[in-house]
């Protein structure tokens, strides 16, 4: 009789198992359900149907912001933009329809005609620096009109300038570049860095033409200095004018020294008849016995090595003019790479046979002043600048 009885538990616990088996089974089954049921229900595909329209309209506008400084850039260098204003605003109106696709498409072709503009611009400046026309051979003496001479073609030349301002043809990365560049010997010459502001500024900072820092330092040359906030970007409203990066200016007095320790961004220091690259200003010790200093990056060349890996940042890859400070031994050049991305620009420094080359401000801050007048700009105004003065 225990036996029986002994089996007849067994087989009651094996059937409540199998219930309870088969009821959660049931379970998960009808919340798969209900959730499929949910799923189809309006209010879930109107929320997923938002948050695809919110991703469409986050894209789309962080892609006309860059185009539109882009503009900024180009007018504040001396360009008429109208006619591209007035496609952005059709930009606008899509977006406003949420045609999304088409305001893309149509802030590419503004990318377009910009990039068109700036090759345009350089291709002008390359036919002003031409190889000298070939002697026209003498004419036969039959009455046939001679074959016209060959338009004389743009002259390459790879080598630095020695020393004062030029203007050359410099082939590097399978294509040709102006390049608008000042070349300077640190024995009879004093590098500093001169800012509008006197002490960190982080609203609203004054700003001076390059030419103006050039007369109240009685400079013979100059460029623009670090990248800042421009006071006409859309994305500047809080911090207009702004530079970020560590800077000393030629009164010792620094600039942003509180800046995160393990930030990389490189620097270049100028001390009386000396020049220094450094990699990462977490390397640099703040001192105040050297003439001044500027960070900002990318670091082109090193070493006569061009190490520049590239950046998904369109501001960096796209075509532009390319600001530059770099040396070789104890000359220091500063110029500026036309109608160039910044790898171009590593590419042409190392071509010409840079130790080492920092990347400056572009776009529309570009600025170079030598020989009593711009060579490039005069751009907008600048919030630092590097100099060079006769000792």
């Amino acid at each position: 009789m225990k036996k029986v009885f002994v089996v007849l538990l067994s087989l009651l616990v094996f059937i409540v198992a199998v219930a309870y088996i088969w009821l959660t089974q049931v379970k998960q089954v009808n919340l798969r359900a209900q959730v499929k049921s949910l799923q189809s229900e309006d209010q879930f595909v109107r929320n997923e149907e938002l948050q695809t329209e919110i991703t469409n309209i986050a894209q789309t506008y962080n892609k006309a912001i860059v185009v539109y400084e882009a503009m900024d850039d180009l007018e504040s260098s001396g360009v008429d933009i109208n006619s591209l204003k007035k496609q952005f605003a059709t930009t606008l109106s899509l977006l406003s329809q949420r045609q999304y696709q088409e305001a893309e498409a149509t802030l590419a072709d503004i990318r377009s005609k910009m990039d068109a503009i700036i090759t345009g611009q350089a291709e002008a400046e390359k036919k002003k620096i031409i190889a000298p026309p070939p002697v026209p051979k003498p004419a036969p003496a039959a009455k046939t009109q001679p074959a016209p001479a060959p338009a004389p073609a743009p002259a390459t030349n790879n080598a630095p300038p020695g020393s004062g301002y030029s203007q050359q043809i410099v082939a590097a990365n399978g294509q040709t570049f102006v390049v608008s560049v000042v070349a300077a010997d640190l024995a009879s010459t004093r590098v500093i860095v001169d800012t509008a502001s006197t002490a960190d500024c982080h609203q609203d900072c004054p700003v001076l033409s390059l030419s103006e820092y050039v007369a109240r330092n009685g400079a013979f040359a100059g460029v623009n200095g670090s990248y800042f906030c421009p006071a006409t970007y859309p994305t500047c409203t809080d911090k207009k004018n702004v530079f970020e990066i560590m800077a000393m200016n030629k009164d010792k007095t620094y600039f942003n020294s509180d800046v995160d320790p393990n930030t990389d961004y490189p620097a270049v220091i100028f001390r009386n008849g000396s020049i220094q690259f450094i990699s990462a200003i977490a390397n640099w010790n703040k001192s105040t016995d050297i003439d001044s200093m500027l960070a900002n990056y990318p670091l082109l060349v090193a070493n006569k090595q061009n190490i520049y890996a590239g950046s998904g940042v369109d501001k960096l890859n796209s075509k532009g003019n390319r600001s530059f400070v770099a040396n070789i031994g104890s000359t220091v050049y500063i110029g500026v790479v036309r109608s160039a991305s910044v790898g171009d620009s590593a590419a042409v420094m190392q071509t010409l046979g840079m130790e080492n080359a920092l990347n400056l401000d572009d776009g529309g801050s570009t600025a170079l002043w030598a020989d009593g007048g711009y060579k490039v700009g005069p751009g907008r105004g600048l919030p630092n600048v590097i100099l060079f003065i006769s000792k």
